[in-house]
Formats: C-alpha cells, sequence, structure tokens
C-alpha cells in the first residue's frame, strides 16, 4: 500500500479511504505487506501501521477540535507561503532532470534553515504527538525522505537506526516553509520532493494499490504549491509513470485518487485543518465505494 503526500487534507481522506475500506471488507492496513508513506502520508502510514483499527484512525479524526477560523496557526504565514511556492516553481522550471530539482530543493532548504529559528525539537515534538505509537510498527513500513545536501532519496524504515518520529518528520519537512530536519548531523527534506508518492519502491510486490490525495487532479491545489511541483514522465517521478512501470514488472495496480466529492470537502489550501474533518468523511464514503475493485488473489 503506497500512501501519497497531500498535507493535512490528504491525511484525513487516506484515513478516511482506509476506514470505508475496511468497513466494506477490505483492511489494507491488515493485508498490506509493506506500507510505503510519503509527506503527510508518512504520518498516515505510522497511523495505519499501529495496530489501532481504521474505524478508531477515522473517529480520532472526526473528533478533534478544529481551531476557530479553521487555520492552521503552525503554518507560515501567507505572504511567506507564497514567496516559497514562487522559489519552487522558479526551481521547477529550470531543472533538467529529478536529481537536479532534487539537489536544488535540497539546497533551498538548507539556505532556508537561517530564516528559522532553533525550535528545541518542537516541530518533532508536534510530528510525534501525532503517532500513534513511538516504535516503529513490526510489519513492514517505509518512510521517504530526500537527503538535502545530495538530493537522493532515503527509504527509511526500522532498521534504518533512526526513530520514527525523526523519519516522520524529515518526510513532512517542507523547503522554504519550515527547516530542514537534522539525523546526527546530515540534514533531510519532504520526500515529496522527488515524488509525492514514490510508488516506484512497490517493484517487485504482486499487487500494489496506491492512495493518492493529489496523483489525479491538476486543480484546485493553487498553482505552485508543493503537490503541484513539476513532474516530467521522461524522469519517471510523476505517478502515471511509475504506475506503468510496475505494471510493465508484472504488478496489478490499483490508484485510488479524490473523487468529485472528495476534490470539494479537501478545499484548495490542503495545509488548513479545518478541511480534515469534510476530507475523512469524503474519503470515508469514497472508501466504501471503491472496495468492490480491490479483490486480489
Amino acid at each position: 500500500m503506497v500512501l501519497g503526500g497531500g498535507g493535512a487534507a490528504g491525511n484525513a481522506w487516506v484515513i478516511g479511504i482506509v476506514a470505508g475500506l475496511a468497513e466494506a471488507g477490505v483492511d489494507l492496513a491488515e493485508a498490506a505487506d509493506l506500507v510505503i508513506g510519503t509527506s503527510s502520508g508518512a504520518t498516515a502510514a505510522a497511523q495505519v501501521r499501529s495496530g489501532i483499527a481504521p474505524a478508531e484512525l477515522l473517529a480520532s479524526v472526526l473528533s478533534a477540535p478544529v481551531r476557530p477560523g479553521g487555520q492552521n496557526r503552525q503554518a507560515p504565514p501567507a505572504f511567506a507561503m507564497e514567496a516559497a511556492f514562487e522559489r519552487i516553481r522558479a526551481i521547477g522550471a529550470a531543472a533538467t532532470s529529478a536529481a537536479d530539482l532534487q539537489r536544488a530543493m535540497g539546497a533551498f532548504g538548507l539556505e532556508s534553515d537561517s530564516k528559522f529559528p532553533p525550535d528545541g525539537g518542537r516541530r518533532r515534538a508536534i510530528v510525534a504527538s501525532r503517532l500513534p505509537r513511538a516504535e516503529w510498527p513490526e510489519k513492514p513500513m517505509v518512510v521517504v525522505a530526500v537527503n538535502a545536501h545530495t538530493g537522493e532519496l532515503v527509504a527509511f524504515d526500522r532498521n534504518s537506526g533512526v526513530e520514527l518520529a525523526d523519519a516522520v518528520t524529515a518526510s513532512t519537512a517542507m523547503p522554504g516553509l519550515g527547516a530542514t530536519h537534522s539525523i546526527d548531523g546530515t540534514h533531510y527534506i519532504n520526500g515529496g520532493v522527488r515524488s509525492t508518492d514514490n510508488a516506484d519502491l512497490a517493484a517487485g510486490y504482486a499487487n500494489v494499490v496506491v492512495l493518492s490525495p493529489f496523483g489525479g487532479r491538476s486543480g484546485p491545489a493553487p498553482e505552485g504549491q508543493f503537490e503541484g511541483l513539476r513532474r516530467s514522465p521522461e524522469w519517471g517521478t510523476d505517478l502515471t509513470s511509475q504506475v506503468e512501470a510496475l505494471r510493465r514488472q508484472g504488478s496489478r495496480v490499483e490508484v485510488i485518487t479524490p473523487d468529485a466529492d472528495s476534490v470539494v470537502a479537501m478545499g484548495t489550501n490542503q495545509m488548513d485543518l479545518a478541511t480534515r474533518i469534510p476530507a475523512a468523511r469524503a474519503g470515508f464514503a469514497q472508501g466504501r465505494r471503491e472496495a468492490a475493485r480491490l479483490t486480489f488473489d
């Protein structure tokens, strides 16, 4: 099971989908031999691999209080976000290869670190508070990040010698909107810099299910937001190319992206905490409908 990135809305939608599928008799959290999570999908991966029933995970999302005005007060101010998105657009436009883009985004993250005062581990603590368990799950799980110094993909798992909270914090460190995450002196940025979903890491598995909050839409997510970072089919980093490659290798791949109701529920600002409850509800309803096509031998 591959869980793609998509901010607060995407995380809630993924939990809704997983719970809806389970309600309809398809418990992917239990059946999956491997769960791969990127960005907010890394948080979702830790949640669905925690051993907590999908219905309970959904109930937790639906019962969470919404802050006045619905805005995520941890997010940077709007002007800072727009400046970061503008820089991301420029990096994407200038990149000549996936490796070039990843290195440039890593350099942008490292350059931006000086703008963010040391938080004494506050961001890591916030990430850790969202994880149902502090320890890596027994069942295989991979959390995807990018080395900010080299631009190379890093696939953390329980054998990496890295704590789960650090791996997820690294996978969710968004260049220009927060500091890179340092682990033993190496800095990491969001795994979505390489690919929103990183579905190609599921190579070799007979059956692959991809839950991609932003894989099937070109809008209405505002142009230039992180999930809109330029992908190129010849680079193999877009979801379509990765799915085609898996199928050529013999995998059966099913991709679930937000339907019309879920797109409306997720809104145009995936970082807005007010989207979580409607996105989770829409995902749950969609998951119940999607279960019929997820019958594997």
